[in-house]
């Protein structure tokens, strides 16, 4: 028996390190095969992230977007998880080694997803704060509620700008909907809850680098986005770059100086690589495995990534796929059926991505969706930005009370998840 307490087996052991959309896929589906499977995350559960933010802005509470992974597969006989940290690949001896031990593999899938960009800015790492996770969304709710609390005692009108003012780098999809949903925030929640504060003290920046937002997006949707974020009141800072956050002032390369109490930071990802595989296989700058159209690392014949870890180069996607939970799905299939197709000894099965668009909401009926060459927005966008993330949510629980937390928010323009759970934390301090 190894430390793993997992038995040995006369099916493959294939090791998959990561409980996202493609850990996940790859789960339920390896189950049904003659293989043990044995699942590796640092957590319990997966989170389902594209709703991260509305954890951020009190519209839900963590429990509704996270399903635990032992629940993932009804087949418990050749399904084994086990919660450690994966610190090296060992590839010559076909072995990972974890926090609670060492694991022998014949096939190694890695699904470990991305982390947080600070872009080497070690200052900004310290003191900002991401939104990757469950816990990092808690921070943010919980920094919001107690600045909100601290600003209703202090006489000064000055501080209580600032304690109230929320300051936002990144204006992707995370920034986007992040900005939105704090508007909404401010316009639904504030008077109610603060009636002695004037709500327009509380103010929401978004900044950028790029000279529009939703660039990953089509223009018409950038465009759509912009004036959906205006009118909701957002300021919006394009061609700009955050260069520091010190002492609650954020600094950039233009003359704009922004006094803040809650800073994130949604300013762009890298891979989450795992140190083992040799260097040629990997892409440096974006810490991706270069993978072949099978999902295989290059220079592997056992060792697979799929999902935004990998780097996929083809001649529609030079660069990859996009790193959003629907390639990692396909690929997740693809290389499942391919395993099925290994154990037959048949020819495997190269991946192409289907895109199915990319949708991003920015508050009440107010949505875009790129859609092959046609762009919608408003109310239809919204529409159909709520039916797909409630049928991509793990677990019929999840997808009920997710359901029925919107109809409540919706017509009753509350938040009903404004609870302080997370203790303070230091800016200065290192994250986890």
């Amino acid at each position: 028996m190894n430390a793993f307490n997992i038995p040995q087996s006369n099916h493959p052991r294939v090791i998959i390190v990561g409980g996202g959309f493609g850990g996940v896929t790859l789960s339920r589906k390896l189950t049904k095969l003659q293989l043990q499977v044995v699942l590796i995350d640092q957590n319990n559960y997966h989170t389902f992230q594209p709703l991260l933010y509305q954890v951020a802005t009190s519209g839900l509470e963590p429990d509704s977007i996270a399903f635990p992974l032992r629940g993932i597969t009804d087949n418990q006989e050749n399904f084994f998880f086990r919660m450690a940290q994966v610190t090296q690949v060992v590839p010559e001896k076909n072995e990972i080694e974890t926090n609670i031990g060492k694991l022998q593999f014949d096939y190694l899938i890695l699904a470990t997803g991305t982390k947080t960009n600070y872009f080497n800015n070690q200052q900004i790492e310290n003191s900002s704060m991401g939104m990757k996770s469950v816990v990092e969304s808690l921070n943010i709710r919980s920094t919001m509620l107690k600045n909100f609390e601290k600003a209703t005692i202090r006489a000064s009108e000055k501080e209580r700008k600032k304690l109230m003012r929320i300051v936002i780098s990144g204006a992707g999809p995370t920034g986007v909907e992040l900005a939105g949903a704090f508007a909404e925030f401010k316009k639904g929640v504030v008077p109610k809850d603060y009636p002695d504060i004037n709500p327009e003290n509380m103010e929401i920046h978004l900044i950028d680098g790029s000279d529009r937002v939703l660039s990953s997006m089509s223009e018409a949707s950038s465009k759509k986005s912009l004036k959906y974020l205006e009118k909701l009141g957002v300021n919006i800072h394009l061609n700009t770059l955050v260069k520091n956050y010190e002492d609650d002032v954020i600094s950039t390369n233009t003359d704009l100086n922004l006094e803040a109490s809650t800073f994130i930071w949604s300013a762009g990802v890298i891979g989450n690589h795992i140190p083992g595989i040799k260097e040629d296989s990997f892409h440096e700058k974006t810490q991706r495995y270069r993978v072949d159209e099978y999902n295989r690392i290059m220079g592997y014949e056992s060792i697979y990534a799929v999902g935004d870890i990998a780097l996929m180069e083809t001649d529609d996607y030079p660069k990859g796929h996009p790193q959003v939970a629907q390639p990692a799905i396909q690929q997740g299939k693809n290389l499942a059926k391919n395993f099925k197709r290994l154990l037959r000894e048949k020819p495997l099965k190269p991946f192409s991505y289907f895109d199915k668009g990319s949708m991003a909401t920015i508050g009440r009926n107010k949505a875009v969706a790129d859609v092959g060459s046609f762009t919608i927005g408003g109310f239809a966008a919204w529409f159909t930005w709520l039916a797909v993330h409630l049928y991509f949510l793990v677990g019929v629980r999840n997808r009920v009370v997710v359901f029925l937390n919107w109809i409540y928010n919706y017509f009753n323009f509350d938040r009903a998840a404004r609870l302080i759970l997370q203790p303070e934390r230091s800016k200065a301090a290192p994250k986890n």
